[in-house]
C-alpha cells in the first residue's frame, strides 16, 4: 500500500519534434511581423520610444528561435536539441536583461512593479536554464571526442 508508481515517458516522436518546430517557426515569424511590419511596435500605448533600445535584442532572439528550430525540422533529435535550447535561452535572457535594463514602458507605478518582477523571474529562470543544460552539453561534448 502506498508503493510509488513509476512513470515512464517516451522522448517525442519525429512527427511531434516537427510539429512543435513549426509552430516556434510561426510563432517567432508572427511576432516579428507584429513589431516591425503591422501593426508595428509604436501603437503600443505603453512602450516608449526607448523600445528602440531594446528591439534588436528581442529580434535576435526570435530569430535564433526560428533559426534552431528550422534545424532540428532539417535534424530532428541529435546535437541540435541540447545545443538549440541552450542558445535560444542565452538569447532570450539577454533579451530580458536588456528590457530590464532599458524599462521602455510606461506604466502606472502599480503595473511598474509587476512588470520588473515579471523580467526579474524570467532572468532567474533563464540562468536556471541555461546552468541545467551544461551538464548535458558538457556529456554532448565529451561524446563527441
Amino acid at each position: 500500500m502506498g508503493g510509488m508508481t513509476e512513470v515512464r515517458t517516451r522522448p517525442p516522436s519525429t512527427a511531434g519534434r516537427r510539429g512543435n518546430a513549426v509552430a516556434a517557426v510561426l510563432a517567432n515569424g508572427i511576432l516579428l511581423l507584429l513589431v516591425h511590419v503591422w501593426p508595428g511596435w509604436e501603437v503600443v500605448p505603453f512602450l516608449t520610444d526607448e523600445t528602440t533600445q531594446v528591439l534588436p535584442f528581442v529580434d535576435v532572439a526570435l530569430l535564433a528561435g526560428i533559426a534552431v528550430a528550422l534545424l532540428q525540422m532539417a535534424r530532428p533529435g541529435g546535437v541540435s536539441v541540447p545545443v538549440g535550447t541552450t542558445l535560444t535561452t542565452a538569447f532570450g535572457l539577454a533579451a530580458t536583461v536588456r528590457l530590464l535594463q532599458v524599462f521602455p514602458f510606461d506604466l502606472s507605478s502599480g503595473w511598474e512593479v509587476v512588470v520588473r518582477v515579471l523580467l526579474w523571474l524570467g532572468i532567474a529562470g533563464g540562468v536556471v536554464g541555461i546552468l541545467v543544460s551544461l551538464p548535458g552539453l558538457l556529456r554532448l561534448g565529451r561524446a563527441q571526442r
